[in-house]
């Protein structure tokens, strides 16, 4: 029986795991890396020990450190939560070398699947349908995925649809994967840009018990990676759900599996399926399948490990909808950019969460599972993930409004995120129609990301009048019973355009300058009241330095103030390339002197587990590089010049 387990893991899936260890009255471990010593996960464990370092390969990623952590702090049991570790046989190996009790499947099962080109061999014998290998593509093949036979999470993985495309993206994919997962190994199979990705959640005990525990579809994706997430799939034939449950139970019999893993499946238009990779761990998207079964996978993953039978009787059925979204610090408007720096709030506006709450219904509730809170620093040594938001209601329809608005009313205040991305998605027309495809977010990008330019200015405008509520002051000097002169603040937008905002000090208050049709009712430095005709607005305004967040029942903006003179010392030349994150240089691809193009890659940066290329701003010539391979840079630090061929 366990009594104190350690979870080898950080942030959400680490609290997730200690919340069922506190209902089953199992004492609880946590390691942490340097820059997670005051994280929420650290401090609700009952024992923490130090990993030193900040960056995973120093910390997470050593298995030998986590096993000393465990015999220290008189652990009997490790749960390796997702990522990091959690696929790893060897580190399962060791663990139960130690004397430790493994929460995951064996050792050889992890290995099994540890390579997505021997999984699928051995799929194929189990009768389990695949998509094989491309040894050698050709036009006809077209298009086609390279990945990373050790990948997961998105990395090690290209779409090619030009032939003369393929070196440059295997020798790409290579290199990710090497670095992320220790092998360079990559192969090629067919890719199919509406197909959908199903999966189906395992669960098997060590007495030949394995359970179906429903499906999932997870094809809202970006750069292979999920962001929304539901159960059960929605629009299968029960031929087809059937048939998908039964290939997942027999490919968890071919490999001798036990503990909770997730077959997923590529779903074809024409309602085929083939096998992708079984996660021998927890998935992130587990929530919505505890959501429509009432299970805990984590209690039942340490009863398995415990030894203890699953009923034949098989799973309970699902019952009503879920659906997850994703909250990451990132821009999608710009490729996706990673976001850095504090997290000043993440509040979900609701009294409604964790199970249900007053005057809902009990098949209807709200959850948020996250590994950060207000105050939080958000580096780039970590998955940008900063939340997950799980709505359960009866219909799929009412999950889907319910999440949305939950999303559209949470405050996020800090480094810029996905969530007015995830809103519109939610609302989109196609997805409400469950048509869905791994493309989805690419195909309706126009729509999901365009600038919400009146919003912005309203937004501007809340702001300026909520700041001049904070600065009352007298009335100008000379001042007579005429109009004055209209007072202005400046700022910058989501988009990256400049808002200016004029108003006024009359002797009845504030008012806007520029917009007649516009009545000011109330303002405070942290709300303002307009009225537009009939309708009246609320407005919550909250300032962080220059950064300011306008917050809405609708959704939020963020601006940021400018100064009312610009610093004419300030100024960045043209062809000046600055780091737009914090990151570390894995490889250049041009050399001082080259000829260059608008967009052509120069660089690769990673961030936050992901790669992101630096590009050329205009044709020219490449006349400065300051990055190197291995090199730790700054936000806004100098990479490279291009200069034009009219400036050389």
């Amino acid at each position: 029986m366990i009594t104190n387990l350690l979870v080898a893991n950080r942030g959400e899936i680490a609290r997730r795991v200690f919340r069922t260890c506190r209902e089953l009255g199992i004492a609880t471990t946590a390691v942490h890396s340097d820059p997670d010593a005051r994280a929420p996960h650290v401090r609700e464990a009952d024992a923490a020990v130090r990993l030193p370092g900040a960056a995973p390969a120093d910390t997470y990623l050593r298995g030998e450190l986590i096993i000393r952590a465990a015999l220290q702090a008189g652990a009997d049991a490790v749960h390796p939560g997702y990522g990091f570790l959690s696929e790893n046989a060897e580190f399962a190996r060791a663990v139960l070398d130690a004397g430790l009790l493994w929460v995951g499947p064996p050792p050889a099962a992890i290995a099994a699947m540890g390579s997505k080109t021997a999984a699928k061999r051995l799929m194929a014998v189990a009768g389990v349908p695949v998509l094989g290998a491309l040894a050698e593509p050709t036009e006809a093949d077209l298009p086609v995925l390279v990945k990373a036979a050790a990948g997961g999470g998105g990395r090690g993985m290209r779409v090619v649809e030009r032939l003369a495309d393929l070196p440059a993206a295997l020798a790409a994919a290579r290199a990710e994967a090497a670095k992320a997962f220790g092998s360079d190994e990559v192969f090629c199979e067919r890719y199919l840009p509406t197909g959908r990705h199903v999966e189906v959640q395992l669960l098997a005990d060590a007495h030949g018990t394995v359970w179906a525990v429903g499906d999932r579809d997870c094809s809202l994706q970006r750069r292979h990676q999920k962001v929304i997430e539901e159960a059960p799939a929605p629009g299968l034939p029960p031929a087809v759900r059937a048939e998908l449950h039964t290939a997942a139970v027999d490919a968890a019999r071919a490999i001798g599996y036990v503990g909770a893993g997730t077959a997923e499946f590529l779903l074809a238009e024409d309602g085929r399926f083939f096998f992708l990779e079984m996660n021998t761990r927890l998935q992130v998207e587990h929530p919505v399948t505890e959501a429509v079964t009432g299970l805990d996978l984590v209690a039942l993953q340490l009863a398995v490990a415990e030894g203890e039978e699953l009923p034949a009787a098989g799973p309970p059925p699902s019952t009503g909808h879920a659906i997850e979204a994703r909250l990451y610090a990132e821009d999608p408007a710009r490729d996706w950019q990673p976001a850095t720096g504090t997290l000043h709030r993440l509040e979900l506006t609701t009294e409604h969460q964790e199970f249900g709450g007053p005057g809902l219904r009990p098949d209807s509730w709200l959850r948020l599972d996250s590994g950060v809170e207000a105050g939080s620093e958000i580096t780039p040594h970590y998955d940008a993930m900063l939340a997950k938001v799980i709505v359960r209601a009866p219909t799929r329809a009412a999950a889907a409004r319910r999440l949305a608005d939950a999303l559209a009313r949470t405050r996020i205040h800090g480094p810029s995120t996905n969530r007015e991305l995830l809103v519109r998605a939610l609302r989109h027309p196609a997805f409400l129609a469950g048509r869905l495809h791994t493309g989805f977010l690419v195909e309706h990008a126009a729509e999901l990301l365009a600038p919400d330019a009146e919003g912005a200015g309203r937004a501007a405008l809340a702001a300026a009048l909520a700041d001049a509520a904070d600065r009352p002051g007298a009335l100008p000097s000379g001042w007579r019973n005429l109009p004055s002169q209209p007072q202005s603040k400046r700022y910058r937008a989501p988009d990256g355009g400049e808002l200016e905002v004029r108003y006024r000090r009359t002797r009845g208050g504030l008012e806007a300058a520029d917009h007649p049709d516009v009545e000011l009712v109330a303002a405070r430095p942290d709300h303002v009241l307009l009225r537009e005709g009939e309708v009246q607005r609320r407005y919550d305004v909250a300032r962080y330095g220059d950064r300011v967040y306008v917050d809405t029942p609708t959704g939020s903006t963020a601006l940021t103030a400018l100064p009312r003179f610009p610093d004419p010392t300030a100024h960045t030349d043209p062809g000046a390339l600055l780091a737009p994150m914090p990151g570390t240089v894995l490889r250049t691809t041009a050399a001082v002197g080259d000829t260059v193009t608008a967009g052509q890659p120069l660089l690769v940066l990673e961030a936050m587990k992901m790669e992101h290329r630096v590009t050329a701003p205009a044709d020219g010539t490449l006349v400065e590089l300051r990055a190197a391979p291995g090199q730790q840079v700054q936000l806004g630090a100098l990479l490279a010049v291009v200069m034009s061929p009219e400036e050389s």
